[in-house]
């Protein structure tokens, strides 16, 4: 890597608050700032967002076509019971608002000299990959194009139980082909991802660079707790959204039966849930009525509250789904790790967190075996109450991968 670096960040959404992603986002460029000279960040957040020691500026919508084409469809939808965005992806692939995003993105990028840059690097969020598509339209930038694939692309390309055909699959599957023959490189947070990605897309074979989402020494730890979080109990804490897939039952029944079989845990220890409703959430809040034990949150809570409970809690849980393996690398694993707290980790046996934690982590087990979580929590509770060093994680390997060292490490493979 040369002793210095110019980079343009074009980013999707840096809003933390807005979406779970731009936390690793922000967090990847905050970092990013620490080993290389100069970056410059163009962001669609509709806001602007200060990022220290960069210049950080925010993308105005371009009112094109394909923006009043997009405005027309959703005035449209309230009015008839037909799914027109779905007719629409079926017949070109990305809705007239994607259409009209990339577009936005493309102006911005096109008064940039790409003359003046090593790499142009794409950040985008969830299924959107809007930033990837405004580059492809780019041909200038592709030799200096670092392709970021948070997740596999599109979706029937997901692990089960997450696989789906969505509309315009095969428009998706071409797009994400030809993101794979032109990007420079491809960086994945996921050794498993890119091997995943690779088995669909054999043209991003070779280009993979693995950059994991990285620690943010810049967060800063504010004891700011809402009222339902006793800060001086035993929290078992599992913050982020319950999607379907993410079944959090067996966690709750071996959390009473541990309770049951110590009647004293019921003074201290806590399973607290933090995020928006979800399919699960009716059928919690009537166990809820009979373990005040269990504890919800009223919906979402902004960054800096879900945060600091992490930080504060006894315990942090990581909740994936069952299925043959998850490539996934959640984005509140540094955060977890950074709060040096033991991490209950409930998933498939081929998993991304299971792989950075080591196969001998002794507080793993498949989502669905009651007996195995209810083991842990009590030997989790055991060293909590007696103060034992094992109630920390202690675990400088794992922070050290995600550290600036890697990050450096990985950007001498460019």
């Amino acid at each position: 890597m040369p002793k210095s670096l110019k980079i343009l960040v074009l980013a999707e959404n840096l809003d933390v608050n807005a979406s779970s992603a731009a936390k690793g986002r922000l967090s990847l460029i905050r970092n990013l700032v620490k080993c290389v000279t100069i970056i410059k960040v163009l962001h669609y957040s509709r806001q602007e967002i200060l990022i220290e020691g960069c210049e950080s500026i925010s993308i105005k919508e371009r009112k094109s076509w394909f923006y009043y084409l997009g405005k027309f469809v959703i005035l449209l939808q309230r009015f008839i019971p037909v799914k027109l965005n779905e007719y629409v992806e079926k017949k070109r692939g990305f809705s007239f608002t994607h259409t009209a995003d990339a577009l936005s993105m493309k102006a911005a990028v096109q008064k940039e000299d790409c003359k003046q840059y090593d790499y142009i690097l794409t950040l985008s969020l969830a299924s959107s990959f809007r930033t990837h598509r405004t580059l492809l339209d780019l041909p200038d930038w592709h030799s200096k194009w670092l392709a970021y694939v948070h997740d596999p692309y599109p979706m029937h390309s997901y692990p089960r139980p997450y696989d789906w055909v969505e509309p315009g699959h095969q428009y998706k599957r071409d797009f994400f082909k030809s993101i794979s023959q032109n990007a420079y490189r491809i960086i994945y947070p996921s050794q498993l991802l890119a091997e995943w990605m690779e088995s669909y897309y054999h043209e991003a074979q070779n280009k993979s660079v693995i950059i994991p989402h990285l620690i943010d020494d810049s967060l800063v730890f504010k004891a700011s707790f809402p009222t339902y979080f006793e800060g001086k109990c035993f929290n078992i804490l599992h913050s982020g959204l319950l999607m379907s897939a993410r079944d959090p039952r067996s966690l709750i029944q071996a959390f009473i039966e541990f309770l049951n079989e110590y009647p004293l845990a019921m003074e201290d220890a806590r399973l607290v849930f933090v995020g928006i409703e979800s399919v699960f959430h009716k059928e919690m809040y009537e166990i809820q009525k009979e373990y005040s034990q269990l504890v919800i949150s009223d919906g979402y809570e902004e960054f800096h509250i879900t945060h600091a409970m992490q930080q504060k809690a006894a315990v942090n849980v990581i909740l994936e789904a069952k299925g043959p393996l998850s490539p996934f690398l959640p984005g509140k694993f540094p955060h977890s790790v950074a709060a040096n707290k033991p991490i209950l980790l409930l998933g498939p046996h081929y998993s991304e967190s299971r792989r950075i934690l080591g196969e001998d982590y002794p507080y793993y087990s498949e989502i669905h075996n009651i007996q195995l979580i209810k083991s842990h929590l009590k030997d989790l509770y055991n060293y909590w109450k007696n103060d034992t060093d094992r109630s920390k994680l202690n675990r400088p390997d794992v922070a050290e991968y995600l550290s600036v060292t890697t990050l450096k490490r990985a950007l001498t493979q460019l």
